[in-house]
């Protein structure tokens, strides 16, 4: 489009804005008629860890998402001398899981306990139990039933729980909804109903039955919609909250609200069965959209959805690039005080490129990147570690390659099950967020990792943010009746490029051996949680 037809569609209101809650960074994107990013703006966050809780306080999420939504007005401004006054649909995705519960009087009872939270293993193990269906820790109903084991006061006040998109969404709009794909990461959804299992609803309503709460689950949960369908509209009270400057007209329509998960399979377009997307960033989750489903059940592995409702496999691990981030910035500060300036891009480029030169399987060294606690490795806390042998081949090849694959490590345990033991078919895994930014790197170890092809699109680097946008596009310019994977395959990446990089034999090869001694040494990270106070 033309900067004039640019500036026709947002004076008239025919752009759709994505905003997206990431662990440390809300980005906002706004589209033009034709689904293009014509204007972003981010603001940068932190979760504080406070009395052993991983938290954001709901401060600084207004704080964030007005921050993001105002560099993006101000990009707008700059780009095309206009402001924005009207914006034909909205979406929000933020990180799925946790736990925010209200009372009636809409407090937050207790502070938002995020997705990086591994306390509440007592609670998965008896609902697994009970439901014969995998509970994550991360899930907020493990927390909530959590809570409930450790006699905590505040529950028998809750009168709402949802997640942080889900939170953001209700401000804005009124509207307690949740799109299924987040939903699906709060409790266990029915594939034939897009709604939770009613079955499962009914059991823990049984198992809590002595407490004698006001409450039944279900009516304390978000009602669940799928992609496509209308999730209310901005509000006058709404329109101010998230631009307080007043310009912003109320009336948007509004999308139903995601999780990272399920925008991650919209920006990569792995919403169709076979398909598989890995989100690497500050987490890693890779996930396959299955056939049918699994033969077993395994604690490792999450049961969430598309955002239209189809099963997906999840293998989603707390811990991927903050520690390797680290140890990039010691770096960055070695060369420093050497008195060289080198700016990050260049240093990630060329310490990720120098772990391609490295032995295959890492040449003997051993590292953990848990910063935070580990369900796959059921680990509750985390000890970033890394250990060599005093004959192992220790060079900065090695030390790079060794930090990058141990930082797929856990998540590898997670798609081998999924692989190797349930036979599941992957033609193709697309891979986006901040790992793959160093080109062909992440990409040829991930391909190793799952031993599938890995591509990466041009588009991979917008991320989350471009994809609940264009889950607003799609709730906006649908045609009727028209699937989500239409909509996307025939509007979307058509034009589509991306790089594709094939499994080399002797890069799996060597990946299987690094993981026998990641596995066979989880014992030396016990050590370093359990004595290293």
């Amino acid at each position: 489009m033309s900067v004039t037809d640019i500036q026709t569609a947002i004076n008239s209101g025919k752009t759709v804005l994505g905003i997206e809650l990431g662990s440390t960074r809300i980005k906002a994107v706004l589209l033009d008629e034709n689904n293009q990013t014509i204007a972003a703006g981010e603001h940068g966050w932190e979760n504080s860890y406070v009395d052993g809780v991983w938290t954001y306080s709901l401060e600084e999420v207004w704080e964030g998402v007005q921050s993001s939504y105002k560099n993006m007005a101000e990009d707008v401004k700059a780009k095309y001398d206009l402001e924005v006054t009207k914006i034909g649909a909205i979406g929000f995705s933020a990180m799925m899981h946790g736990y925010l519960a209200f009372d009636q009087a809409d407090n937050l009872l207790v502070p938002f306990r995020t997705w990086r939270n591994n306390f509440t293993e007592k609670a998965c193990e008896q609902l697994m139990e009970v439901f014969e269906y995998p509970i994550p820790q991360r899930w907020s109903i493990a927390h909530l039933y959590q809570a409930i084991l450790n006699d905590e006061e505040h529950v028998s006040e809750v009168d709402y729980m949802t997640t942080l998109a889900g939170y953001v969404h209700w401000k804005l709009s009124g509207e307690k909804v949740l799109g299924v794909g987040d939903a699906s990461g709060m409790f266990p959804i029915d594939i034939e109903t897009a709604s939770y299992n009613q079955r499962m609803l009914n059991q823990f309503d049984d198992l809590v039955a002595d407490k004698n709460f006001s409450w039944k689950l279900e009516d304390i949960l978000p009602k669940t919609l799928v992609a496509g369908e209308s999730a209310g509209t901005l509000t006058a009270e709404g329109a101010k909250l998230l631009d307080p400057s007043g310009k912003l007209q109320a009336g948007s329509l509004m999308c139903p609200p995601e999780g990272d998960a399920g925008t991650g399979m919209v920006a990569t377009n792995s919403v169709a069965a076979r398909t598989g997307n890995v989100s690497a960033g500050t987490s890693i989750f890779a996930m396959v959209v299955l056939e049918k489903d699994l033969k077993e059940v395994h604690p490792e592995l999450d049961l969430v959805t598309t955002p239209t409702g189809k099963l997906v496999a999840m293998a989603h691990s707390n811990n991927c690039a903050s520690n390797l981030d680290s140890w990039v910035n010691l770096f960055k500060e070695v060369t420093t005080s050497l008195g060289f300036e080198v700016d990050m891009t260049t240093l990630y480029k060329t310490l990720y490129n120098k772990a391609l030169e490295g032995d295959k399987d890492c040449g003997g060294l051993l590292a953990y990147g848990y910063l935070s606690g580990e369900h796959i490795t059921h680990f509750e806390e985390g000890r970033p570690l890394f250990a060599r042998t005093s004959d192992s081949n220790f060079n900065l090849a090695n030390f790079m390659r060794v930090n990058l694959q141990s930082a797929l490590g856990a998540m590898k345990i997670g798609m081998d099950i999924l692989i190797k033991e349930e036979g599941v078919k992957l033609d193709k895994m697309l891979g986006h967020g901040g790992l793959f930014k160093t080109k062909g790197v992440a990409q040829r170890l991930m391909a190793a990792a799952v031993n599938a092809p890995v591509a990466v699109m041009e588009t991979a680097g917008e991320g989350g943010a471009w994809g609940i946008a264009l889950l607003a596009s799609y709730c906006l310019n649908k045609e009727d009746a028209q699937p989500l994977e239409a909509f996307l395959n025939e509007n979307i990446f058509a034009d589509q490029n991306e790089s594709i990089i094939e499994p080399d034999a002797e890069d799996v090869e060597g990946f299987e051996i690094f993981m026998e001694r990641y596995k066979n040494c989880l014992p030396v990270e016990r050590a370093a949680v359990d004595y290293l106070k």
